[in-house]
């Protein structure tokens, strides 16, 4: 696993799945907040005038020479929940990104969100 500080600096570059096909490029990632590791990526998609941000796991994800390799297929990334790319990621939409990949998902022990963008 990367850190988040060192993934920021691949901003903009592409988001691969395990075949090596493009899904986008990273825009941000977000860490889990009980952990302060990274946990998905926002992925800018669509045409240059209908952008949207979706979110991909980045479990078991590896970085290459300009890329990030992520462990989900492209059609599974690019049909989850989505935010335009001057949008927020709202609390109570968190679980249907995470049921999405078919991950458990659970708030804090007093119910903060689990997500934090960096």
């Amino acid at each position: 696993m990367f850190e988040a500080d060192d993934i920021r600096e691949w901003r903009g570059h592409d988001v691969v799945d395990a075949g090596n096909r493009k899904i986008g490029s990273l825009e941000a990632v977000y860490v889990d907040t009980a952990t302060d590791m990274p946990s998905f990526a926002t992925v800018t998609i669509g045409l240059p005038t209908k952008r949207r941000l979706i979110f991909v796991p980045l479990t078991d994800a590896t970085v290459g020479p300009g890329y990030l390799k992520v462990a989900w297929d492209k059609k599974l990334a690019k049909d989850s929940p989505s935010i335009d790319v001057d949008g927020e990621l709202l609390a109570e939409d968190e679980p249907q990104i995470f049921a999405h990949y078919g991950l458990p998902y659970a708030t804090g022990a007093n119910g903060e969100r689990r997500l934090g963008r960096r």
